[in-house]
């Protein structure tokens, strides 16, 4: 079991950030209805202790049964609850992606569980045909758009997971959805068929641009009648609505997830994921010219790899060169998000900003030489988000 600590973008602790490429949440202005939406939130009583009516109204959004949705306080909460009631039902291996979110490995191993990375999906398609039927119980950690790459999953490994479901495997399937409303290219049409195998965590406030309202919901999956596990999966479903806390959303979360399906904030999205796509490529374009390479990713984050990271000559490395600008940039107050945490030493998950955010990034590229390593950042948390 680890205690060091995960590595997050936004907020670190230190002077105010002016402009913030380390998160990825949704930069734009909040659209008018969830404002309005969030301002009539009842803070002086609890909410409803069973969320009902938010449970229906979810349940009717995605066709399934109301019984099936849990409320939760955002993606970090139900990756810990879906964790802990998976181990409270034998549990002990976790397939996490890397790089990855690094709460799912953080979770699992302050319950013990061993962890066990993938970092392509062939290598997780080879982990399911190893293990055949999977006696051995697996909880599997995924994550589509997934978080650091913006990389979508493929049909191979849908397919592959869904039908080690279907044939009674002890496999618990967590798909973590938190960036599916921020996806550019479209919603992947075999993960929108076959998600229903999975358990599905949502959490919309990255999208909508309002991280400091903690909300989400995760749906149960729906499996065949029959299938000779049925009754472990209802277990682990019913310890996930026994670990929940107490009213674990508030007023203000109740107001998020009720207005994110309303038809003013959709179309609000629906533009902002235009606006989000044009500030990418422009984003792209201005550090491809500066000598980056910027990989393909379906969301408005990407990863970014600065020209000199694989310098080999004297000092500094290329790895010194990426954490001095990270500090000096901070310094500044802009944040990037250097990703050795995530196993990519210095590379930068970089988040589409406005393009008044892209010149002053641009200009303090402009300005920045290498210099002595006095600050550099002492790197020891062991995983990211």
């Amino acid at each position: 079991m680890s205690d060091r600590m995960v590595q997050h973008g936004g907020p670190d602790g230190g002077a105010a950030i002016h402009w913030d490429f380390s998160t990825n949440a949704n930069p734009l202005p909040l659209p008018d209805a969830l404002v309005q939406a969030l301002n009539a939130a009842d803070r002086r009583r609890y909410p409803d202790p069973g969320y009902a009516a938010l449970r229906e109204q979810l349940a009717g959004r995605w066709g399934c049964r109301a019984g099936d949705v849990h409320v939760t306080a955002g993606s970090a909460e139900a990756i810990r609850r879906l964790t802990l009631a998976a181990r409270l039902q034998g549990v002990h291996q976790v397939w996490v992606p890397e790089p990855g979110y690094g709460d799912y490995r953080a979770a699992a191993e302050a319950l013990g569980m061993t962890v066990r990375g993938w970092r392509t999906e062939a290598e997780l398609r080879a982990a399911l045909e190893r293990h055949g039927s999977l006696t051995e119980p697996v909880l599997c950690w995924l994550c589509d758009p997934n978080n650091p790459t913006g990389d979508s999953l493929s049909t191979d490994t849908v397919q592959a997971l869904v039908a080690a479901l279907d044939a009674g495997a002890r496999l618990t399937v967590a798909l973590d959805r938190a960036y599916s409303p921020l996806r550019l290219r479209g919603e992947d049409p075999v993960v929108s068929r076959c998600a229903v195998r999975f358990w599905q965590l949502w959490s919309p406030n990255k999208a909508l641009g309002v991280t400091g309202v903690r909300a989400g919901a995760m749906q149960a999956p729906s499996l065949p009648a029959g299938l000779v596990t049925a009754s472990w999966h209802a277990e682990v479903a019913r310890s996930v609505g026994l670990l929940a806390p107490s009213w674990v959303l508030s007023a203000e979360g109740v107001a998020l997830l009720q207005a994110w399906h309303t038809e003013p904030v959709q179309n609000w999205l629906a533009d902002a994921r235009l606006t989000l796509a044009e500030w990418a490529a422009m984003q792209r374009a201005m550090l491809t010219a500066r000598g980056w390479h910027c990989a393909p990713s379906d969301t408005p984050f990407f990863m970014a790899t600065p020209p000199w990271l694989h310098h080999r000559g004297p000092e500094p490395t290329g790895l010194d060169r990426s954490l001095q600008l990270d500090v000096r940039l901070r310094a500044r107050g802009i944040r990037l998000r250097e990703a050795t945490s995530f196993g990519l030493p210095g590379v930068f998950r970089l988040s589409a900003q406005a393009p008044v955010a892209q010149r002053v990034l641009l200009d303090a590229l402009g300005h920045w030489r290498p210099g002595p390593q006095e600050g550099l950042p002492h790197h020891d948390q062991e995983r990211s988000t």
